[in-house]
């Protein structure tokens, strides 16, 4: 079950809708009318025809959605037709997402519309699919064979959708180890390794210069949080807000420390360096900061409604001076959010909201005290 304040009243409550027969058989013909939408992004009738094919073939009840089984299920499907359509057809997948911006922009594009970056994880029994790896598989919590991709979606008062998407390489597919079965799985020569928050930045970087969908919030999970390249490149973006998770031992004080420039001698020229007063005290981690917050400064919220009652957690916010190499760098907001019980645990977030909390919060309950 969603709490109440995702279903009423809520700045981005998820909207009610409701499923009727006449809906399922009309479903075709409102896919074929989708499918219309991008039919000159590709080149010829036959890729388009296959192109339907496919999708009609995942959104079918079939177990295994590769292409075998969809051509042997969906009305005048030929297996290597669809297998050439999927392996060797280049169509414009540029327009392609364009396009498909465009069309979320004309049913939910809103000012304060929130871009979202995670990654996925994909199961795989072989090891020939691309980028293919024993590598972490959040869709079943633990190291496994499987693909990971970065995703970013857009939530406004309106809905949701996917926007973007790119195929994270593990590094050693660009080991002389796998040449072999780079060269197999058509590599373009000039792919260079890229981490996840990097394949992040692109996305969002590309969706600021497309200027196809408004939207004025990031949030998004660790690795893209504690990810200096990706919140650079939505600092750059100005008047975006981020919130994003941090891990525990991300370094801060409640307070600017004092610093001064130090000279030193490096092979024979006098260099300046950014040091620490000697009076001042080194920052702490937002684990040990958190711990310390007093019972007052923290509030709760039902957060949603499990099947053993309403699941709470309580919250509580700090502005912090971030360290980087032991030096004072910006200044943000901490948000940090604790498990109900003797013995909790905490999350944390961070986010550059101005000095007023009416940017994050302005439909919370007040974070400065107990409510």
């Amino acid at each position: 079950m969603l709490p109440q304040c995702r279903t009423e009243g809520d700045l981005f409550s998820i909207p009610k809708f409701s499923i009727e027969k006449r809906d399922v058989e009309g479903f075709i013909k409102e896919l074929k009318g989708f499918h219309e939408e991008f039919r000159d992004c590709l080149s010829r009738s036959e890729p388009r025809e296959n192109f339907f094919r496919y999708m009609v073939g995942q959104f079918s009840e079939l177990e295994r959605k590769s292409i075998e089984p969809i051509a042997l299920n969906v009305e005048n499907g030929q297996v290597r037709s669809m297998q050439r359509f999927i392996s060797d057809v280049v169509w414009d997948e540029k327009e392609m997402l364009i396009k498909h911006r465009s069309m979320v922009n004309e049913d939910m594009g809103d000012p304060n519309g929130v871009l979202i970056f995670d990654e996925s994880g994909f199961p795989k029994k072989g090891n020939d699919s691309v980028g293919v790896a024993k590598q972490y598989c959040g869709n079943i919590g633990k190291v496994e064979n499987c693909q990971v991709g970065v995703f970013v979606a857009y939530a406004s008062p309106h809905g949701y959708a996917l926007l973007d998407k790119r195929l994270f390489i593990p590094e050693k597919w660009f080991t002389k180890e796998y040449a072999v079965r780079m060269k197999k799985c058509k590599f373009p020569e000039e792919m260079e390794f890229k981490t996840k928050p990097q394949l992040a930045a692109e996305m969002f970087q590309e969706l600021q210069h497309q200027e196809t969908l408004p939207f004025r919030y990031v949030v998004a999970d660790t690795i893209y949080g504690n990810s200096p390249e990706f919140i650079e490149a939505v600092e750059k973006c100005n008047g975006t807000i981020y919130f994003v998770s941090i891990p525990a031992d991300t370094q801060c004080w409640l307070r600017r420390p004092m610093t001064r420039e130090k000279q030193y001698r490096y092979k024979g020229e006098i260099r300046v360096k950014e040091v620490l007063e000697k009076t001042e005290h080194k920052p702490i981690s937002v684990e040990t900061l958190a711990k310390s917050i007093n019972d007052y400064f923290w509030y709760r919220r039902k957060v949603s409604e499990g099947t053993k009652g309403p699941i709470e957690y309580e919250f509580s916010k700090r502005q912090i001076i971030l360290s980087k190499n032991g030096l004072p760098t910006k200044t943000v907001w901490l948000v940090i959010k604790r498990t109900i019980g003797d013995t909790p645990t905490y999350s944390y977030y961070l986010s550059n909201a101005r000095a007023t909390t009416d940017e994050v919060w302005t439909h919370s309950p007040p974070i400065d005290g107990p409510t």
